[in-house]
Protein backbone atom coordinates (compact mmCIF):
# COMPACT_ATOMS: atom_id res chain seq x y z
CA UNK A 1 0.00 0.00 0.00
CA UNK A 2 2.51 2.33 0.77
CA UNK A 3 4.25 1.97 -2.77
CA UNK A 4 1.27 3.25 -4.20
CA UNK A 5 1.13 5.92 -2.24
CA UNK A 6 4.37 6.81 -2.99
CA UNK A 7 4.27 6.48 -6.61
CA UNK A 8 0.87 8.45 -6.74
CA UNK A 9 1.69 11.01 -4.94
CA UNK A 10 5.30 11.42 -6.75
CA UNK A 11 3.15 11.34 -9.91
CA UNK A 12 0.69 14.29 -8.56
CA UNK A 13 4.08 16.13 -7.56
CA UNK A 14 5.02 15.98 -11.36
CA UNK A 15 1.82 16.59 -12.68
CA UNK A 16 1.69 19.71 -10.51
CA UNK A 17 5.52 20.92 -11.26
CA UNK A 18 4.51 20.67 -15.39
CA UNK A 19 1.53 22.56 -14.94
CA UNK A 20 3.17 25.45 -13.04
CA UNK A 21 5.78 25.32 -15.73
CA UNK A 22 3.52 25.06 -18.34
CA UNK A 23 1.67 28.35 -17.16
CA UNK A 24 5.06 30.46 -16.00
CA UNK A 25 5.83 29.91 -19.78
CA UNK A 26 2.53 30.45 -21.09
CA UNK A 27 2.47 33.88 -19.16
CA UNK A 28 6.55 34.54 -19.94
CA UNK A 29 5.59 34.43 -23.67
CA UNK A 30 2.73 36.75 -23.43
CA UNK A 31 4.68 39.42 -21.45
CA UNK A 32 6.64 39.41 -24.95
CA UNK A 33 9.40 37.40 -23.78
CA UNK A 34 11.43 35.35 -26.04
CA UNK A 35 11.34 31.67 -26.47
CA UNK A 36 14.68 30.99 -24.76
CA UNK A 37 13.81 33.36 -21.84
CA UNK A 38 10.26 31.69 -21.47
CA UNK A 39 11.87 28.19 -21.52
CA UNK A 40 14.35 29.26 -18.72
CA UNK A 41 11.28 30.78 -16.74
CA UNK A 42 9.19 27.63 -17.10
CA UNK A 43 12.26 25.95 -15.94
CA UNK A 44 12.38 27.95 -13.19
CA UNK A 45 9.21 27.12 -11.88
CA UNK A 46 9.27 23.91 -12.42
CA UNK A 47 12.39 23.57 -10.36
CA UNK A 48 10.76 25.46 -7.56
CA UNK A 49 7.63 23.51 -7.56
CA UNK A 50 9.95 20.38 -7.43
CA UNK A 51 12.18 22.23 -4.60
CA UNK A 52 9.20 23.18 -2.58
CA UNK A 53 7.56 19.65 -2.67
CA UNK A 54 10.98 17.91 -1.15
CA UNK A 55 11.59 20.58 1.53
CA UNK A 56 7.73 19.81 2.51
CA UNK A 57 8.23 16.31 2.63
CA UNK A 58 11.34 16.94 4.77
CA UNK A 59 9.73 18.68 7.08
CA UNK A 60 6.92 16.18 7.75
CA UNK A 61 9.47 13.48 8.26
CA UNK A 62 10.84 15.06 10.70
CA UNK A 63 7.50 15.51 12.32
CA UNK A 64 6.40 11.79 12.35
Amino acid sequence: MSVAVLLLTSALVIVVALLAAAGAGKLARMDGATYPAALTRAATAFATALTRAATVTAALAVLT
